[in-house]
């Protein structure tokens, strides 16, 4: 007997196949039978009519931080309700295991570089989760069997670094003996599980104390004997963050990527590579370093989000606008002098200068304050302004957008919500964009879900990227986008048996209205540990899915059902070689 049976629904099977009407029943949580509509003689505990309904499989978001946020919320929202029903954690050097056990103030830093370079809540961080593991394999233990999505994770360098090194991760170079026991440690993390190796050389990644985090000072050698150490087990990955990332990569950059992959035989995956038309040089240069892995027997594939993803700003709190050089020394300063300061007129030249320069990268984006969006005000002074544009306001006031900018965020004493508009939603960049999709390096993806969490929104890219194809700009296929948003991530991770809608194939599922499938706005909720912010979004259009055969979303609304798998390597990933 059928658990379940999905009757007469468009299938839309993660291949790029055309569609088609089938009948699709669910056995043990796999996919028992694909078959046409009313030829189904088995019978089904359960069944429903999805006629009108596009059926596809759960979608596969290769890049989240949802390492903490798994325990106080095992449905990983808003991304299971967007039809996520698979995601990858320990990304950018960045996990919460291992941890020492003679030295429980590691959870603690761990906790504040979380909070400081991913925008968790350090309340929600601290009072969220049990903190009660060690290994990295205990780690994984602690998620398993309470979870509704499927998840994986890579270990994080940081962690590596910190366990065996202690304080002297910051600064310093590991010994002989050190490179030895951190190895050790890595094989350890790969043997229960683990998917690979993540990193960062990014110069915007501080820990809790301002200082650059552990992997940021790893030496070639030693990420080129992680990453050997990575080929070593079965189905098994690299992901790795430089500092060109935000931009372009320089040489040096290019040949580190190139040899870690190379080194593991293994591909690695990078974010976020970011298409602007008017930047028409930075896609080419990006690419090089793929062009240029193949040649030496590695595979470099860059994640790029198919949406302008909602990214709120404040000048009261840690955001973007800290990482452009030189803001950070201003916006860091406490918030009276940091007023008295922006409001001086040379201060906010200088500022200015230093955003439009080359060094600010890819964060001169932001720097269009005429063209930002006013959200939430506090204040009396700032009434009416919310859902404004600065360019507008300025204009009223005979000030200079930045100027005008400040002003408001000081009558608010710099708590004012900033919504900055896009620069790159123009006809011409779209098109880039669909031109680079068809790169066989190129992934959707880099939600960043689960981190940033009171600043952006990533995690619905999935349904709006979906009702873009279907009812907006129409730059691919349904099949097509399918396919980049399953089939395409499974194959890159070697995921076993997910990833399309074929007989024997777990049964993660995704069944929607094609006539309404959207993300709504973003919208700024306060339900994490601590009363916390995050910012969250409705999922449009999405009827059900399912996770291992079992429904988790009915409706936009959470079953409360936990059937997810920690993912592990070797045993739920093969072996994806790039040799």
């Amino acid at each position: 007997m059928l658990d379940h049976l999905i009757q007469a629904a468009t299938v839309v099977d993660g291949t790029a196949a055309p569609a088609f009407a089938a009948d699709v029943g669910i056995r043990d949580g796999r996919i028992a039978v694909v078959a046409r509509p009313g030829t189904v003689t088995e019978e089904a505990r359960t069944h429903e009519d999805a006629r009108g309904l596009v059926l596809a499989p759960g979608f596969i978001d290769p890049h989240t931080h949802y390492d903490a946020q798994l325990f106080w919320d095992p449905y990983a929202t808003p991304s299971l309700n967007h039809g996520v029903t698979t995601v990858a954690g320990g990304n950018c050097g960045f996990t919460l295991a291992p941890l020492h056990p003679d030295r429980p103030e590691d959870a603690d830093y761990t906790r504040r570089m979380m909070s400081k370079v991913e925008g968790m809540s350090l309340v929600a961080l601290e009072e969220g989760a049990p903190w009660d593991w060690h290994t990295f394999g205990e780690y994984l233990d602690a998620l398993d069997g309470r979870i509704a999505v499927n998840a994986g994770f890579m270990v994080g360098h940081c962690a590596l670094r910190r366990h065996v090194m202690g304080p002297d991760a910051i600064g310093g170079q590991p010994t002989a003996a050190q490179l030895d026991a951190m190895l050790r440690l890595f094989h350890d993390a790969m043997a229960a599980g683990a998917w690979g190796l993540s990193t960062t050389q990014s110069s915007t990644h501080s820990d809790g104390d301002g200082k650059p985090v552990a992997s940021r000072h790893a030496r070639p050698d030693e990420l080129l004997a992680l990453s050997k150490a990575v080929g070593e087990h079965e189905g098994t990955q690299l992901e790795a963050i430089v500092a060109g990332c935000l931009d372009r990569f320089d040489d040096d950059e290019i040949d580190l990527l190139v040899e870690m992959s190379a080194a593991a035989g293994r591909p690695l995956n990078w974010n976020v590579l970011t298409i602007d038309a008017a930047v028409p040089e930075r896609v080419p240069r990006q690419l090089v370093a793929s062009e240029r892995a193949r040649k030496a027997g590695g595979r470099i594939v860059a994640l790029t989000m198919p949406i302008l993803t909602p990214m709120n700003m404040s000048l009261g709190t840690f955001c973007a606008l800290n990482l452009i050089p030189g803001w950070g020394e201003i916006l860091g300063l406490p918030v009276p002098e940091r007023i008295a300061r922006l409001r001086d007129a040379d201060v906010r030249a200088e500022m200015l200068r230093r955003a439009h320069s080359k060094e600010a990268g890819v964060f001169r984006r932001l720097t269009d304050f005429a063209r930002y969006v006013i959200g939430d005000t506090y204040t009396p002074a700032n009434e009416g302004l919310s859902g404004r544009v600065v360019r507008d306001i300025a204009a009223e006031r005979g000030q200079d957008p930045f100027h005008c900018l400040v002003e408001i965020c000081a009558d608010d004493a710099l708590r004012t919500v900033l919504w900055p508009m896009p620069t790159d939603n123009d006809p011409d960049s779209w098109a880039l964009r669909q031109q680079t999709w068809q790169h066989e390096d190129v992934l959707l993806g880099g939600s960043d879900a689960g981190a940033h969490l009171d600043r952006m929104c990533g995690a619905p890219y999935t349904t709006r990227f979906l009702g873009d194809c279907l009812r907006g700009r129409k730059l691919v296929g349904l099949e097509q986008a399918v396919r980049m948003l399953t089939d395409d991530p499974a194959q890159l991770f070697g995921l076993r048996d997910r990833g399309r809608i074929a007989e024997g194939y777990h049964a993660d599922l995704v069944l929607f209205d094609p006539e309404r499938i959207d993300a709504g706005a973003a919208t700024l909720v306060h339900d994490l540990p601590g009363d916390s912010p995050r910012l969250d979004s409705r999922a449009i259009g999405v009827v059900s899915v399912r996770v291992n055969g079992v429904e988790t979303i009915r409706d936009d609304v959470v079953t409360g059902a936990v059937p997810g798998t920690v993912l592990r390597s070797g045993r739920d990933t093969r072996t994806v070689s790039t040799r």
